[in-house]
């Protein structure tokens, strides 16, 4: 090995190291120490506030996010109402986690036709590309909510949702 491959090699694990601490102490990748932080209450929303995700064509609901309910937590988990509405207009809702650094999402509570929260006794992490009724929470941490396993900032968030495009520059959250 040469002079130069030795400095490029130490340079490069170097980086490395300096990358995998920044992601330890962040919440981008997952580490032994993780905590969720307490979830607070599920938020009011409007489903007229929701902007739309475009979801696969076999997908017969409506599906949107109200983007006055998302928030990014210190914890990394990106936390969001999804609003659900079929042809006949029926409308249901769900309060979710998005957990960037472990590709999971969790529901903390569900809401039918009359808008009432009912909160669910021990929501569990779950696969977002795992076999579940909806495909939303993965088509949302695709489209907005994560950047690879770290949750973007709030406002790349919003603009994804707003512009159905994922931020060019997106920016990990450094809460």
């Amino acid at each position: 090995m040469n002079k130069w491959t030795r400095k490029a090699l130490a340079a490069a694990l170097a980086v490395c190291a300096a990358c995998a601490s920044w992601a330890q102490t962040s919440n981008g990748l997952d580490n032994l120490d993780w905590v969720e932080e307490k979830e607070p209450p599920p938020p009011a929303f409007l489903t007229t506030r929701a902007l739309p995700l475009e979801m696969p064509n076999y997908v017969s609901v409506r599906v949107g996010i109200d983007p006055a309910t998302v928030t990014v937590g210190k914890d990394g988990v990106v936390r969001y109402v999804v609003v659900m509405s079929n042809a006949t207009g029926t409308v249901n809702a769900a309060y979710e986690g998005i957990r960037c650094a472990s590709d999971q999402v969790k529901v903390y509570a569900r809401a039918g036709a009359s808008g009432e929260w009912s909160v669910l006794p021990e929501p569990a992490w779950r696969d977002v590309n795992g076999n579940q009724p909806s495909k939303h929470a993965f088509v949302f941490a695709r489209l907005a909510a994560c950047d690879v396993r770290v949750a973007n900032r709030l406002e790349d968030v919003i603009k994804a949702l707003q512009t159905q495009q994922r931020p060019r520059s997106a920016k990990p959250s450094t809460n």
